[in-house]
């Protein structure tokens, strides 16, 4: 399904259980449970914009580099999701990986970038590139990597940039 202007969609945010089903991994953090979660989801505290207070979120990891220690992180709520537009408006903040945490800053990748992302993701990870496509509402009909490169096109990525002088994994 797509909107005006070839947008995808947009899920809309969990309410109720499924918000609360939703948040639960960052119960699991604050329990010290993060290395149960694996690499594949990260914590990240973001700063809201308009009250000043930390907030939490759990993510998957699209890409991670430990040699330049990057972390790669999709919007699949698109460009309001609310960890996106706080992170745009205070990019410098810290990530929870398992039980390690890094001071970062954020930075946006063009739309291009964000296609070959994309791509890559779904070459490394075909099955969970189809449930981000299918739940944000984008076709990708052949599966090809051309069709994931125009979805990519389209969702907001974020690079997480670890600060020098960490010990990264």
């Amino acid at each position: 399904m797509m909107q005006k202007h070839g947008e995808p969609d947009r899920p809309r945010l969990p309410r109720g259980w499924r918000r609360r089903l939703a948040r639960l991994p960052i119960a699991f953090y604050r329990a010290g449970l993060g290395p149960a979660l694996g690499r594949r989801l990260l914590l990240l505290r973001h700063t809201g914009r308009h009250s000043g207070l930390d907030q939490f979120v759990v993510l998957e990891v699209v890409a991670h580099d430990p040699e330049r220690g990057t972390w790669t992180l999709a919007s699949g709520f698109g460009p309001d999701a609310a960890w996106y537009r706080n992170l745009q408006a205070a990019p410098k903040t810290t990530i929870q990986v398992g039980n390690r945490h890094y001071a970062v800053t954020a930075h946006f990748p063009s739309a291009e970038e964000g296609s070959e992302l994309m791509a890559r993701y779904a070459r490394s990870h075909p099955r969970a590139a189809r449930r981000l496509c299918a739940f944000m509402g984008a076709r990708v009909p052949n599966g090809s990597p051309h069709s994931y490169r125009q979805v990519g096109l389209r969702i907001p990525f974020v690079r997480l940039e670890a600060a020098l002088g960490q010990h990264l994994p």
